[in-house]
């Protein structure tokens, strides 16, 4: 029995039979949950140490290694059923899709910054800091998971029900 059988087994019915309709959506939500926590911890180690005065550096760093995370995660489990393209092509596809996302999520955090003003001297360092997480870290999140599984459902993994070729065995 898979982890996701297992989780599906404690839900009630009428809740068990959405989820089962949406399981590739729940996945692609796990998946964005565990990369969110990698981006966050990243984020917020680089923003209070090397990268203080670069938040927006420290949120494009750590949401580069969180998208690195999530190609890995995403094709082997939220969207294993899904393909239709070679292997390179669907990874130069992530790539550049992943990459207009960093601006999704840098933008929130940008425009707290640098158009609301939101940074010290201009509010206390307290109202810095929680601006720079609500933007960053759930505005920017939400905002940017949304593009991401619209448009790697779109252009990355296009076709359902793709048997992808299995990876041959080390030979030794």
């Amino acid at each position: 029995m898979t982890v996701v059988e297992t989780a599906l087994g404690f839900l009630p019915q009428p809740y068990r039979e959405v989820a089962i309709r949406h399981r590739e959506l729940l996945k692609f939500a796990m998946v964005g949950g565990t990369t969110w926590v990698i981006d966050t911890t990243i984020f917020l180690i680089l923003k209070s140490t090397v990268l203080e005065p670069k938040p927006v550096t420290a949120k494009v760093i750590s949401v580069l290694v969180a998208t690195l995370a999530s190609y890995g995660l995403n094709r082997a489990w939220s969207f294993r059923t899904r393909g239709g393209r070679e292997r390179h092509h669907e990874a130069v596809l992530y790539i550049l899709i992943s990459s207009i996302g960093v601006a999704v999520y840098a933008a929130p955090l940008w425009i707290s910054r640098y158009v609301l003003d939101l940074r010290v001297p201009a509010v206390p360092l307290m109202t810095e800091h929680l601006a720079d997480f609500v933007s960053g870290q759930i505005i920017g999140v939400l905002v940017g998971m949304a593009f991401r599984w619209w448009a790697f459902r779109r252009f990355v993994f296009p076709h359902e029900d793709v048997r992808r070729r299995p990876v041959p065995a080390a030979e030794g």
